[in-house]
């Protein structure tokens, strides 16, 4: 059975509401877009187990890392 995009996104939606509890959408969006940024790493390096990510100058890698 196919499952239509409005459900699949409502679901979705509710899913995160759910998952969100009291804490501000605000802060809840730091979390999710961690989860995203690393998916993306994961998937461009697949299958390369010693690829060499680099941190252009300026980023603020390290002091992101020192927050969380």
């Amino acid at each position: 059975m196919a499952v239509k995009k409005t459900e699949l996104y409502s679901s979705l939606w509710a899913g995160c509401d759910e998952l969100r509890g009291g804490m501000d959408a605000s802060q809840y969006k730091d979390y999710v877009l961690t989860f995203l940024f690393v998916k993306y790493i994961s998937d461009k390096y697949a299958g390369n187990p010693n690829a060499i990510i680099m941190v252009p100058d300026g980023a603020v890698l390290c002091r992101q890392a020192e927050f969380y």
